[in-house]
């Protein structure tokens, strides 16, 4: 195992500059998760640890080496990749043992560095059988297999869920938490997916635009994220942004008057997340009318999207309601739980 330290890390291509100076430290034994839209450079700081992809400028280093310069096999990691990458002519056991009988490991010791990680992945009945007999969860499982035999400093791990159907990939994320804690390996962990994020993490990455915008532990990022950005990222359904202004040490949200002492004079982004609304108000808050459009339960919760003042907004119940849409309703904002962000550069201010 390895700590993995980055620093001032860039990638230009041509003239265009995807990886802006990131800097992160990764502790050794930390599971941690690069998450951001589609683009946002996670992938190809992935592979710049990993060696797929040159560096610009900058430095990364595993343990106490710097890689800049190493290729792949030097650099004592592991990835598991979203097409799985496994040879279909080859047995489930000799897949996972193929890099080590390329660095001509004594066949002893492969069938046995097989065996253990057959044995953890569940893998057993089926290393005489080939990919084709196998299901998505199961090719998976080879690949990660695949990574653990080699024993590497560091796991890396590129949006392996993302072609798996919803169940599986529910399984699949607790699966390779328990691994993680079993093995304590670094690893560096991809998705575009931020309920992955905040289920397996120690720690998150939000990246935007070749930036790392915000870094911490998932509970943090969802309670106290630091712009309107990762406010509206982290967190399914997302919080609720609503624009206004303080005044008197109030601001008006779609006709409640909500405490803002810290947004006197400014335009504001008010953001409360969905469970956090109160539906049917009470006698101390009594709340304000909102027109129901959407009804969406999903048997643990309630979900409502609904018309409040003239702005969307979506509130969750964990009670089952007689309601349906062009109902109205009364909702009110939980004032304890509010986010302010300012309105021009969307930063938090409370």
């Amino acid at each position: 195992m390895a700590d993995v330290a980055i620093r001032d890390l860039r990638k230009t291509y041509g003239g265009l500059e995807v990886i802006h100076g990131v800097d992160l430290d990764i502790p050794d034994g930390q599971f941690v998760v690069l998450v951001g839209p589609s683009g946002c450079g996670k992938s190809t700081l992935l592979r710049m640890i990993a060696g797929l992809e040159g560096i610009t400028s900058g430095q990364i280093r595993i343990g106490d080496r710097v890689v800049n310069n190493l290729p792949p096999s030097e650099r004592d990691i592991a990835m598991v990749f979203q097409n799985y990458a496994l040879y279909p002519h080859k047995t489930v056991a000799a897949n996972m043992g193929f890099a080590l009988k390329m660095a001509r490991m004594p066949k002893e010791e492969i069938a046995q560095r097989v065996g253990r990680a057959a044995d953890i992945l569940g893998l057993v009945p089926y290393l005489n059988r080939y990919p084709r007999a196998l299901s998505g969860g199961q090719r998976q499982r080879v690949a990660m297999g695949r990574a653990i035999v080699r024993d590497p400093k560091v796991f890396l791990f590129d949006e392996p869920l993302s072609n798996l159907d919803a169940k599986l990939r529910v399984q699949m994320r607790t699966e390779i938490r328990a691994l993680h804690l079993r093995l304590k390996t670094t690893t560096v962990y991809v998705t575009h997916d931020q309920i992955e994020a905040m289920t397996m993490a120690d720690r998150i990455v939000v990246m935007r635009d070749g930036h790392i915008v915000q870094a911490g532990a998932p509970l943090d990022l969802y309670d106290r994220p630091v712009n309107t950005f990762v406010a509206g990222f982290i967190g399914s359904p997302a919080m609720n942004l609503i624009e206004g202004v303080g005044q008197g040490g109030f601001v008006d949200i779609g006709g409640m008057r909500m405490p803002a002492p810290a947004a006197e004079g400014r335009k504001i982004i008010y953001g409360i997340r969905p469970e956090h609304f109160e539906l049917g108000g009470s006698i101390e808050r009594p709340g304000v009318e909102a027109m129901i459009k959407v009804v969406e339960p999903t048997g643990s919760e309630t979900h409502l999207v609904a018309d409040l003042g003239g702005n969307e907004v979506v509130a969750v119940s964990r009670d089952r309601l007689g309601v349906k849409p062009g109902d109205r309703i009364r909702l009110q904002a939980n004032p304890n739980r509010a986010h302010l962000f300012d309105a021009g550069t969307g930063e938090r201010i409370n």
